[in-house]
């Protein structure tokens, strides 16, 4: 009675294709091996193995496909018309599976080369990741990329992300998160706003005042935190207007709309200008951060590590928290004396 084939798809039948496969590369190896050189000794000398090992993995192989490779004598080692067939079918693939086995060596060891699939959130992507990406592409042209601007990805490895940049505090314990910057969150009015509404003392008081607030990728609407005496605190102002991107909410606070709470790297340079003025920052809330994140630190390619290393440098180096808030909201106190103490 012949013996039984295990169905294909069953457990019993990748079994027996796993170990089939795993005896097979090492008998092709050795098979190749021997026809290049000529002779199982050489051939032994250049795999860095014994000359029996060799002969065992070339005659399980014969076994296996039913059919002699190699004549063998005291004297000499010839190939079969059998093996001539084989090799022509072997050779193409063993020469990519060395080929890739090279490329996956110049990855580790030479320039950084290769796609690099980046995401970033709509306002940090396109405020500070975006603008650093000429300097990267002009230090490194052979890495190539692609920026995705998208809230809250969740799982790096599905959705074939090398590099996260991800905001505020983060859970993920899967993950590699390095901090950037700190993040700092202002709660800002234009100077025109300033002077006709005046601005709130206190975080009760937001209620007297036309807030712009952001809806989130998950439907929500932004809460605002704060820290007031000590203790955390989150709100949900009632809101005048409603944009579901940062530089929208950034657009409707410059032109006098009303107040929003945004981050520090999106309002900095206007703080400093005058174009925006701060206020509540006695109750400002403590800093979160930016962050740079990916899947392990092990055999990390070297595309991604210089990313990595290029960002961290290139973003530190900017001035986006660069402006004492606190100096200038003394400077300029809340409610009427505002009026008289921002600049158009």
């Amino acid at each position: 009675m012949s013996p039984v084939t295990p169905p294909p798809g069953s457990s019993d039948h990748q079994d027996l294709l796993a170990s089939s496969l795993s005896a097979s590369y090492a008998g092709v190896i050795a098979f190749i091996t021997v026809a290049n050189e000529g002779s199982f000794s050489r051939a032994a000398d250049r795999l860095g193995i014994g000359r029996s090992a060799v002969s065992r993995s070339v005659q399980k192989l014969e076994g296996q496909i039913g059919a002699r490779l190699f004549c063998r004598t005291t004297r000499a080692t010839s190939i079969t018309r059998e093996g001539e067939l084989f090799y022509r079918n072997c050779r193409p693939g063993v020469d990519r599976i060395l080929q890739a086995l090279e490329e996956m060596r110049d990855l580790r060891e030479g320039p950084p080369r290769g796609l690099l699939k980046i995401s970033a959130p709509h306002g940090f992507g396109r405020k500070v990741v975006a603008p650093l990406m000429a300097e990267f592409r002009a230090r490194f042209p052979a890495v190539t990329f692609e920026l995705r601007l998208e809230e809250g990805v969740d799982d790096l490895a599905t959705h074939g992300v090398d590099v996260a940049f991800r905001d505020g505090r983060l859970d993920d314990s899967q993950i590699i998160a390095k901090q950037l910057i700190p993040m700092q969150m202002h709660v800002c009015a234009s100077p025109r706003y300033a002077r006709q509404h005046g601005l709130p003392g206190s975080v009760d008081e937001l209620a007297a005042h036309a807030c712009i607030n952001q809806r989130l990728a998950n439907g929500r609407l932004q809460s605002w935190d704060f820290k007031v005496d000590g203790q955390k605190r989150s709100i949900t102002p009632e809101a005048a207007i409603v944009v579901n991107d940062p530089e929208l909410a950034m657009r409707a606070v410059l032109d006098g709309q009303g107040l929003a709470q945004l981050p520090a790297y999106q309002v900095s340079e206007a703080l400093r200008d005058g174009a925006l003025a701060a206020c509540l920052e006695q109750d400002a809330p403590d800093d979160r951060g930016h962050y740079l994140c990916y899947l392990s630190r092990q055999q990390l390619p070297k595309r991604i590590r210089a990313f990595i290393d290029f960002m961290t440098t290139s973003i530190r180096a900017l001035d986006l928290c660069g402006i004492d808030v606190a100096r200038q909201y003394s400077s300029h106190p809340p409610r009427q004396s505002i009026a008289a103490g921002v600049s158009t």
